[in-house]
């Protein structure tokens, strides 16, 4: 960046293909808490879903999926490996939902675990299928209404414009692919926040606080559970579908791998579990430390090798230097770093970082903050 603090902003501000990847990453965690937050049912098989969105598109788009050939508009592969994932969502909770708890959680993990195992052994994905499969060719996929308006997403084959409209405004593929998936996370977090704030949704609110009551005032909570399920495999299917399109290629360890889940978990930990938005804001925040403590060009400490001077970096005692603190304790070692912060927060933060504003706010962050500003102004602030 080209100011003054250019180099600081570099190393806290992520790039615009990072927040890309905060946008579908951000959904899949938001689908993740939809069920688990909502409901009480911690979902640790639903990177399964993720997967399977990734797969389809893939798939479909080097012609290995049957009626859907290479040239079928993106959204239509989406609504379908979408849909795919419901319907497996269905088969899954059918056996699932008979169990609650760590059993719940266990089981859907064991179901994940067996689709992993099957995709990184299927020979119709790749001639390698451990290594998954890519979208060759030059061809985008597209965002938006054929035929009306789309955008091509990807990370080198998406649209660009320069001087966008006149403006003088230049939109690299990057930017072009933020404001395109950007539009589909805003609208999956809509439809999931209307289905929240629906009648139905308080009935998932009633079965994470007493099953067994809500059962007993007449409501068929199997049949809710179900549903909820259903919802969020379809939208962690759309954030599935998302990330295949940007990245064009999917393998096994980044799409089933438990480790998926494991990360709309940690998002949903630190942003807040049963907040919707609250994972979103969770993985800005991993992103954020991933970043600042990246061995990248970007990360801090590249920023302080080259920004300090050399009697700085070679202060200290004995063979303990600024240099090595700085290479030992923060050069890549976000990982050691988020796993402290997940301690720190399921210890003192419980209800994460959107809950606990939520709570010292008094309801809805978007509704009290506005209104608690005007007080601080006026001077009757708390």
């Amino acid at each position: 960046m080209g100011t003054p603090v250019g180099a600081e902003l570099d190393v806290v501000l992520p790039e615009t293909r990072t927040m890309v990847a905060v946008l579908y990453v951000g959904l899949f965690a938001m689908s993740f808490d939809f069920v688990s937050g909502y409901t009480g049912y911690l979902s640790f098989g639903h990177a399964m879903f993720y997967g399977i969105g990734a797969y389809f598109v893939v798939l479909a788009a080097t012609d290995k999926v049957p009626l859907l050939g290479a040239g079928t508009p993106f959204v239509v592969l989406l609504l379908a490996g979408a849909a795919l994932a419901v319907v497996v969502a269905l088969l899954v909770g059918a056996v699932s939902f008979r169990l609650t708890g760590v059993y719940f959680a266990m089981i859907t993990l064991g179901f994940a675990e067996v689709a992993h195992v099957f995709v990184r052994n299927w020979g119709y994905v790749s001639s390698n299928p451990r290594d998954g499969a890519s979208i060759g060719g030059s061809e985008a996929l597209s965002i938006g209404i054929p035929g009306v308006a789309t955008l091509d997403v990807g990370q080198l084959v998406g649209d660009s414009y320069e001087s966008l409209l006149g403006l003088g405004i230049d939109l690299s593929t990057a930017d072009v692919s933020y404001y395109a998936v950007g539009v589909v996370v805003l609208l999956s977090y809509f439809a999931m926040q209307r289905i929240v704030h629906s009648p139905f949704g308080r009935v998932m609110v009633a079965v994470r606080e007493n099953e067994e009551r809500a059962r007993a005032v007449g409501y068929d909570t199997f049949r809710y559970k179900m549903g909820a399920f259903a919802v969020s495999a379809f939208f962690a299917a759309v954030a599935g579908a998302l990330f295949a399109a940007y990245r064009r290629s999917v393998h096994p360890g980044n799409s089933f791998d438990l480790f998926v889940t494991a990360d709309a978990l940690l998002a949903s930990i630190i942003g807040g579990l049963g907040t919707l938005a609250g994972p979103l804001y969770g993985h800005i925040f991993h992103e954020f430390v991933e970043g600042v403590l990246s061995t990248e060009e970007h990360g801090l400490a590249r920023y302080l090798r080259e920004t300090l001077p050399n009697t700085v970096l070679g202060a200290g005692y004995g063979d303990v230097t600024v240099v090595r603190i700085v290479n030992v304790l923060i050069d890549g070692r976000a990982e050691l770093y988020l796993g402290v912060v997940f301690i720190l927060f399921v210890l003192y933060v419980p209800h994460g970082i959107l809950g606990t504003l939520r709570e010292r706010l008094g309801g809805p962050v978007a509704e009290r903050l506005p209104d608690r500003a005007r007080r601080y102004l006026r001077g009757g602030g708390d």
